[in-house]
């Protein structure tokens, strides 16, 4: 895909990330469509990502959308998980996934003390040390190059204060503040042993940034809020979305099983077991259904549900699970799928929990059933485009109901309604965003 205008007329833009292809997962589809589509609103992109990144999930497919106009400059990171990796194959444990470390109830030993040392030795996260060399290198980049506007996005956050450094160094700099998550009111951080004098460092930080970035911007109409609330300014509203081009070639068919498909990361904080409970429940009252119902957890999961799942005779009989898939066979299965799954973390946070898959789902077609809270920002989308449905977690009457009635529309083959999302188009957001990108201060 190329830019409607020679390279030459594109204005600059520096993106430091540290997701970036071939990192997979959520965390890298926000950056790389923004760049895909900025060359079309008048932007040049150059990215500055980590050269040697630690990450779980692989997926080289995701170059395919890295557009001829934008420039990738790969920098050296130095990281302490490599020592964390050594020290859990000398205790035994092997690899330690990260799903496994993230846990609100009992700890192991390790847990305790790599959760402590984590949260409150590298601050505001482990990628602190990327900062320094990374701020000395950009402030040459930034200027043999002419470039004057930069976007940092976070998490990790420790990135915006690169952003923060080089606009004290240089305060002409345009520089924009993506926070893709809270900060120091995220709920990951009450799973690190947090002492009161490292969570106020996070909240001088974020203050810090929020103060002196020249806009800042999130993911969920909550987020504007609290962020708002949090800076004392405005925020601006930019979500995830869909790419339509990753939607054109999909091919619906009609499943010989009903299938539920969760995709994603499941850890202690997004917990299917409400979810399972009630479809079991659902079986205990019609057996029948064993044989008709199929449900896939596809991604890093955890090993406390998967222990769940396999003690539990009747749900591991339909149940399995499935090591994450590069993108484009992800979107391929929508085509297969009856319901798309969503759980939402069980925080205070949860109502402004919009995960970046939740708007492929809406763009899949299929029923969205969602648990999490019934009044957050996914169930007032669900609603008015008729995508689906959010239950909370608690409401396990309600949660069986909703099952029961889409397994009955499934076995009477009624397809479900037509839903416009198109304002969540990738496209449509980065206009937006490249109007914003335009703006005064």
């Amino acid at each position: 895909m190329t830019s409607q205008r020679p390279e030459s007329q594109l204005k600059k833009v520096l993106i430091v990330s540290y997701y970036w292809p071939p990192s997979g997962g959520s965390g890298v589809q926000r950056w790389l469509k923004f760049v895909k589509y900025l060359p079309q609103f008048g932007w040049q992109p150059f990215v500055f990502t980590p050269e040697n990144p630690s990450f779980e999930i692989r997926d080289d497919t995701l170059a395919r959308d890295i557009p001829m106009e934008a420039e990738i400059i790969h920098f050296p990171i130095w990281e302490p998980y490599g020592i964390f990796r050594k020290i859990s194959f000398m205790l035994g444990m092997g690899r330690v996934k990260q799903t496994d470390m993230v846990t609100i109830g009992k700890k192991t030993a390790f847990q305790k003390i790599a959760g402590w040392v984590r949260g409150n030795l590298f601050v505001p996260d482990a990628r602190v040390f990327w900062v320094k060399p990374s701020v000395r290198f950009l402030a040459d980049f930034l200027k043999s190059n002419e470039i004057n506007t930069i976007i940092t996005t976070g998490p990790p956050h420790s990135l915006h204060l690169i952003g923060e450094q080089l606009k004290k160094q240089d305060p002409s700099l345009r520089w924009f503040a993506d926070m893709r998550d809270p900060w120091s009111e995220w709920d990951f951080l009450d799973t690190l042993s947090l002492s009161g004098w490292t969570r106020r460092r996070h909240q001088r930080m974020e203050r810090k940034v929020l103060r002196d970035a020249d806009r800042v911007i999130t993911i969920a109409p909550y987020h504007v809020d609290r962020f708002e609330m949090l800076g004392g300014r405005k925020v601006d509203l930019i979500t995830n979305g869909f790419d339509e081009d990753d939607f054109k070639n999909i091919r619906r068919v009609r499943t010989t099983q009903f299938t539920v498909r969760h995709i994603g990361m499941v850890d202690e904080l997004r917990d299917p077991r409400p979810f399972m409970l009630a479809v079991k429940k659902s079986m205990e009252e019609k057996p029948e259904w064993k044989t008709q119902l199929r449900i896939e957890f596809i991604g890093s999961v955890n090993s406390s549900f998967r222990n769940f799942v396999s003690e539990d005779p009747l749900l591991s009989s339909i149940t399995s699970f499935l090591d994450p898939l590069p993108h484009a066979d992800l979107v391929q299965l929508y085509g297969s799928t009856d319901i798309q799954l969503l759980i939402l973390a069980h925080t205070t946070l949860a109502p402004g929990n919009l995960p970046g898959k939740f708007f492929e789902y809406m763009a899949s077609g299929n029923f969205i059933f969602g648990v999490g809270p019934e009044a957050g920002d996914a169930a007032r989308i669900l609603q008015e485009t008729g995508s689906g449905q959010m239950i909370d977690r608690q409401n396990s009457g309600a949660l069986q109901a909703l099952f029961a009635q889409q397994m009955d529309l499934w076995r009477r083959e009624v397809k479900p309604g037509t839903r416009d999302v198109s304002r969540f188009n990738r496209r449509k957001i980065t206009e937006k965003l490249s109007v914003i990108l335009a703006g005064a201060n």
